[in-house]
């Protein structure tokens, strides 16, 4: 962290705003509104400024997923041509979940199924089941309070992906901040209420986009990896540095693109740690999750001209799908009552 980043933080932290700040928005907090134009038009969202240079929209009514994110005058994430869109029905048939990918900072798939379109003896799924297109019904909106010195602010909501005679998954979401610190912390509760054990898989869909993501930018990771495919092999190869972030690829316009699946080293407290350096802007995003939570990261490259994105995608399989895992023996089952816990952290620090 730089010198005057450290100061900036110490400047909140340190209270030097007491006597001349009347109100907390002054510094930050959380904005609710609702989008009047466009494709998104009706939909909920909240604006959340960490008063550190961090601030990002929480799509409400798309599984209080992460759109936009910027830290000061950069973007940090990729946004799709489509942006926020409402709740797709269709996302279940196929790979028509695309038709509403909005990228943005953090999109969630899942919850019992993640990876292609497919169809087996336990049924049909479609390209990341259904959960980043389920509304949330919002809980709670706790601002900081300035006179009692709680820096402290956090929305908290629940989505029920449910079916008659399926699976009742609910998903409780927690996203918190703190005034002075460009810091982002999702934790998640994704509890079986029905009366029969769930399959259940997980996986965020975290999208990096220019200009935090550009020429000579690193995609920063250790650990062990493997190419999905033949065709992301042509990427995710012994002689090709993978980890730097190249121009536009004129073979990744359309369905063009790579990944890899990734087994991350965990620190001393069980975290890994990955994200994007680019010292052209002189920033560091630092994304983090306990291993024992998501033992998985999938690296997607997709290099597209004016779609041009990579993405960290730490779950708790890789995108291989529920037939998959369930012939692999990993696939999770949720007894009747079971409530798993996930936390992901996003920093942005400067170089």
């Amino acid at each position: 962290m730089s010198t005057s980043k450290k100061a900036q933080q110490d400047t909140i932290l340190s209270r030097k705003w007491e006597g001349k700040v009347s109100n907390y928005r002054q510094l930050g907090g959380i904005e609710t509104s609702t989008l009047t134009n466009g494709k998104g038009e009706g939909i909920r969202i909240a604006w959340i400024n960490t008063g550190a240079g961090l601030r990002f929209k929480v799509v409400l009514d798309r599984a209080m997923d992460i759109s936009e994110a910027f830290y000061n005058s950069h973007s940090l994430t990729w946004v799709s041509h489509s942006g926020v869109t409402p709740p797709n029905p269709t996302a279940t048939e196929g790979i028509k979940w695309l038709d509403s990918f909005g990228g943005g900072l953090v999109t969630t798939c899942g919850l019992t199924h993640v990876g292609g379109p497919e169809e087996d003896q336990h049924g049909t799924r479609g390209l990341h089941d259904r959960i980043s297109n389920i509304p949330a019904e919002v809980e709670s909106v706790i601002q900081p309070d300035l006179a009692k010195g709680e820096l402290e602010m956090s929305i908290t909501g629940t989505m029920l992906q449910s079916s008659v005679f399926g699976p009742h998954l609910e998903l409780k979401r927690t996203i918190s901040a703190t005034l002075g610190s460009p810091v982002v912390s999702i934790h998640d509760e994704v509890t079986n209420l029905g009366n029969t054990v769930a399959p259940h898989m997980l996986l965020y869909h975290v999208n990096f986009g220019w200009p935090l993501v550009d020429d000579e930018a690193e995609i920063v990771w250790e650990g062990e990896w493997e190419s999905r495919d033949d065709e992301s092999s042509k990427i995710f190869n012994e002689e090709t540095n993978f980890k730097k972030c190249p121009p536009p690829k004129k073979d990744h316009s359309g369905f063009g693109e790579a990944a890899a699946f990734l087994d991350l080293n965990a620190d001393d407290e069980g975290i890994c740690h990955c994200g994007i350096r680019n010292p052209s802007i002189g920033l560091d995003l630092d994304l983090s999750f306990p291993k024992s939570q998501m033992p998985w990261v999938t690296n997607w490259q997709h290099w597209g001209k004016n779609e041009y994105v990579t993405a960290l995608e730490p779950g708790t399989h890789p995108p291989i799908g529920q037939s998959t895992a369930r012939k692999n023996g990993d696939l999770i089952e949720l007894e009747m009552g079971e409530t798993r816990s996930y936390d992901i952290r996003i920093e942005v620090n400067e170089l």
